[in-house]
């Protein structure tokens, strides 16, 4: 794999910039894709804030100055996008973003995309009613298995406030499991 900062450095000269960008998108698509299905929940969704992700990233690779990690950036941005995606398609529906991630997970059986069993359907349904900051650090740390530090990078806050939000995120899914 290409080091971070020769590609960074390529995505910057318009000579490299195409095929750098190829490698960028070949090497972080499906972290990107899972990171931001796991918080519109939809596979077509999923698809579109991709997208923009990936548009954003290029059009603002020159404003990255290597204070953080490429993908954390990335991520980021991906994560941005997403709750903004959600917003908006939620204030068009006339409901509440925690709203309209309820009724999705609610309806993952029906969605060609969802592989999971009866047991992922109810995590997928207790995680879509947790707080937002909960939702996004439990989804990081559990499915990405990411570090306290990475997270903190990406969401721009603290190890402790991340460590106290995702010790709620687990009671809360816990009791959630066993209430059923």
């Amino acid at each position: 794999m290409i080091a971070e900062e020769t590609l960074v450095r390529e995505l910057k000269q318009k000579e490299t910039q195409a095929k750098a960008f190829e490698v960028l998108i070949n090497t972080y698509k499906e972290r990107l894709y899972w990171h931001i299905r796991r918080i519109v929940l939809d596979h077509d969704d999923a698809d579109d804030v991709l997208q923009n992700t990936f548009i954003k990233v290029f059009r603002n690779i020159e404003k990255f100055k290597g204070d953080s990690k490429l993908y954390s950036w990335m991520y980021r941005i991906g994560t941005n996008e997403a709750l903004s995606f959600l917003k908006n398609k939620s204030r068009k529906l006339g409901v509440s973003s925690d709203e309209l991630i309820e009724r999705k997970a609610d309806n993952l059986q029906a969605d060609v995309y969802f592989e999971g069993d009866a047991i992922q359907l109810k995590l997928q349904q207790a995680i879509a009613r947790l707080p937002e900051k909960q939702k996004l650090v439990f989804n990081m740390k559990y499915y990405e298995e990411m570090k306290y530090e990475e997270i903190a990078e990406i969401l721009d806050t603290s190890i402790g406030g991340l460590k106290a939000s995702y010790h709620l995120a687990t009671k809360k899914i816990e009791a959630f499991l066993k209430a059923d």
